[in-house]
């Protein structure tokens, strides 16, 4: 090829790339991600990033997520609206957030001696849970997925020890979603509040006492400072899933694959965002207990079945609101934990207690 022609052709190839350039970036989708957290915020903070960051990868780049922490583009308690008027694509938080709009979005992330973190995600994928949890979402112009879970939450943290029921009355607690409503149902003053806020409060002497995570994300936000005691079981959250929720509009609009991406983007986090809580609650625990002489404490077996008694009443609730579909999630949620609580003590349970049994292994 003559020089002159080779730089024609290569003009010619110039032009045609610099117009197609445009085509190719018209079909790359920018989406805002708002969070109900602080950026980084070891567990949901951290999660949150993970998941903008797996959805632009499995897009092959076609979405590229830009995340928001909490306050950057409304307040976190705001990105359910957000995102469902359309400010924002998705959010990252927790349906516990939302029972304003529908106590039956709380069954959806955690239940007061309800589902584990496997068995939230069976009622899901093989219980029906999926369904009801589009339908609900759907009222709101959300696509909701399930895209984490911390594992067993803690009681909390408490300036006092707990000794009895008694002891709970009138206590001036920070909790969420149905475990508030148990609570208070024992006479506990609740409030909801976001993490960072319940340190302000327990410092002021706002609060006595409040549960927020467990002990990575706990310590990191530096309760042991002010409320030495820190009690388990968490039988208010037996688990609590992390979800994001898509608007519907922009979700129904993308093609095929890339529903299927942001589909299995959310999946796939679901047990790699537990494993991390589960590895690191461990080792933050050690470190609470050894270096910032944190009392670990069990909550008094009448304090749980006070609880457990309390727990049963909030659902007999839902199960009587005059919204049906909050009846018929309900109603799942329900059958799913009985085929659960008759088998795990087989399963899991026997695991765990064939644990603690005098025998020579570590």
């Amino acid at each position: 090829m003559k020089r002159r022609d080779f730089l024609k052709a290569g003009a010619i190839g110039a032009a045609a790339t610099t117009l197609a350039a445009p085509a190719i970036a018209q079909d790359i989708r920018q989406w805002k991600m708002a969070t109900a957290w602080p950026k980084n915020l070891p567990g949901p903070g951290v999660a949150a990033q993970m998941l903008a960051d797996r959805i632009s990868v499995l897009s092959g780049g076609r979405i590229e997520v830009k995340l928001f922490a909490a306050g950057e583009i409304v307040p976190g308690n705001g990105v359910f609206d957000a995102v469902g008027q359309g400010t924002a694509d998705l959010y990252h938080a927790v349906p516990a957030y939302w029972g304003s709009k529908s106590k039956g979005i709380l069954l959806f992330g955690s239940q007061p001696f309800g589902l584990t973190a496997p068995e939230q995600a069976g009622w899901l994928i093989h219980g029906g849970g999926q369904a009801l949890y589009d339908e609900i979402y759907a009222r709101f112009n959300l696509k909701p997925f399930l895209c984490g879970n911390s594992g067993p939450q803690w009681a909390g943290w408490f300036r006092d020890e707990i000794n009895s029921v008694d002891d709970l009355k009138g206590l001036k607690f920070r909790s969420t979603g149905l475990a508030s409503e148990m609570c208070a149902k024992l006479g506990m003053a609740v409030q909801a509040m976001s993490g960072p806020a319940m340190f302000q409060a327990l410092q002021s002497g706002a609060l006595d006492a409040g549960e927020f995570i467990g002990p990575w994300t706990d310590s990191a936000l530096g309760y042991y400072q002010i409320a030495k005691n820190y009690y388990w079981p968490g039988v208010g959250e037996p688990s609590s899933a992390e979800e994001c929720a898509v608007n519907l509009d922009t979700f129904n609009a993308l093609p095929d694959d890339l529903k299927a991406a942001v589909t299995q983007a959310c999946a796939s986090l679901y047990n790699d965002v537990l494993a991390e809580y589960n590895t690191k609650h461990a080792q933050a625990l050690n470190q609470l207990v050894s270096e910032h002489d944190v009392k670990v404490r069990k909550l008094p077996d009448d304090v749980i079945v006070a609880m457990g008694n309390a727990a049963g009443e909030v659902i007999a609730d839902l199960k009587s609101d005059e919204d049906e579909l909050v009846g018929r999630i309900t109603d799942s949620f329900l059958a799913y934990r009985k085929l659960m609580k008759d088998y795990m003590p087989y399963a899991d349970n026997g695991q765990m207690n064939a644990r603690l049994l005098d025998y020579k292994y570590d």
